[in-house]
């Protein structure tokens, strides 16, 4: 598929911002919630691997070797011996896509990285017919960075040797163990729903929960509001 050329702002392309040559950046809602669409496969794909690897068999019987042993148990099961072998997981896929995740949502907070990123220039190519709603950027940013922290802690769960020997070699001591998992199962299983929740919301219902947490945020005195539409929890569009 062949992409438009974005309009240009002093010669740098504009893709979803609306003028990024403006002090408060804005971007394009439209095009955004068709982009959580489209993500929403990466953290689909990341609660089935977790409940599998979770809950699913820790054996594989390879069906070559399946022996009748003539005998029942108190259920009345007929029972077989077999051969089976203990399950192995490799989770090179899955923390690839979760790279390329992070990437994704970096992407989306920085004008010259939205170059690079390929849903972006597909959500805004879906979105080209459809009206614009503008919306500021930092609320996106603030959410998009929950996503960035909620990723990270599932990509140290696929790869717990991995992080434990970087620490170590940073602290220069045995923090973390290097022959098991060490982070409870149940964190990355419930934070990846949340990410699915979240996305969903985005996706579906228009409802950016980050950016929701962000305006009460900055009710609070947290941040500081870049625009007067960052002080808006309803978050009126800017015309």
């Amino acid at each position: 598929m062949q992409f438009p050329s974005p309009p240009l702002s002093n010669g740098r392309p504009v893709l979803w911002f609306q003028d990024v040559d403006a002090t408060d950046l804005f971007i394009n809602e439209t095009a955004v919630r068709i982009r959580a669409g489209i993500m929403l496969a990466l953290p689909l794909f990341m609660a089935y691997t977790l409940l599998d690897a979770l809950y699913g068999s820790k054996w594989v019987v390879t069906g070559e070797v399946i022996t009748d042993t003539f005998e029942t148990d108190f259920d009345g099961h007929i029972l077989y011996m077999v051969q089976a072998i203990r399950r192995t997981y490799d989770y090179s896929l899955q923390t690839a896509l979760l790279f390329y995740g992070l990437f994704e949502m970096l992407a989306g907070m920085n004008v010259w990285l939205a170059r690079l990123s390929p849903t972006i220039h597909l959500a805004n190519w879906l979105a080209r017919k459809h009206p614009k709603v503008w919306m500021p950027l930092a609320p996106k940013r603030f959410a998009w960075s929950i996503g960035v922290t909620l990723m990270a802690v599932c990509l140290v769960f696929f790869n717990p040797d991995t992080f434990a020997t970087a620490v170590n070699a940073v602290a220069r001591a045995e923090l973390l163990p290097t022959t098991r998992n060490y982070m409870p199962r149940w964190i990355p299983l419930t934070l990846v729903w949340v990410c699915l929740g979240f996305m969903w919301l985005e996706a579906i219902l228009g409802y950016c929960v980050g950016c929701k947490i962000h305006a009460l945020l900055v009710k609070l005195g947290v941040f500081e509001a870049p625009c007067e539409a960052c002080n808006n929890l309803d978050f009126s569009a800017k015309a």
